[in-house]
């Protein structure tokens, strides 16, 4: 599978993916973010937290650069959005969380995609109107394009 669209008309229902990918996950797993500011990269990050069985609200971790939140698995919630060279995202010492025992989320993942891991799911998100996202997936590895055929069938109506 090359990729897969999802569209989602609101955030009730991007939360609604990022559950059942939460539900999906398994350690190890990396998840790549790529879109404008606003097009619901920390919203899809909340729906997985929720699929992790994390109660803690997903915040964009902007100026932390790193949030780790407890669930079922433990996630890293790392945003590149501030750092501007590939030195700085070298310097952050990011193979702890990327080959450790939770799954990591990257918003802003296109500033350090030479530096990170080969297999992973890199998601796409744009603007299509004032609520709706388009979601394409991009598995790399087959890990995650079994994933991506988990989430074909989803329906974000119900």
């Amino acid at each position: 599978m090359k990729y897969l669209e999802l569209i989602s008309r609101n955030p009730e229902q991007t939360q609604k993916l990022g559950i059942r990918i939460g539900e999906l996950a398994i350690a190890g797993d990396t998840i790549l973010l790529v879109g404008n500011l606003g097009t619901g990269k920390t919203c899809l990050t909340q729906g997985i937290t929720w699929g992790l069985g994390i109660k803690d609200y997903a915040l964009s971790p902007s100026f932390i650069l790193v949030r780790e939140l407890y669930g079922r698995l433990p996630l890293y919630h790392i945003d590149l959005y501030r750092l501007d060279h590939l030195e700085e995202i070298t310097d952050l010492g990011l193979d702890d969380y990327l080959y450790g025992d939770g799954i990591c989320v990257i918003e802003w993942a296109e500033k350090g995609l030479n530096l990170l891991p080969i297999e992973n799911l890199l998601i796409h998100i744009n603007y299509l109107s004032d609520t709706e996202r388009s979601f394409q997936f991009q598995p790399h590895g087959k890990r995650y394009t079994e994933i991506t055929a988990q989430l074909k069938d989803l329906s974000l109506n119900s």
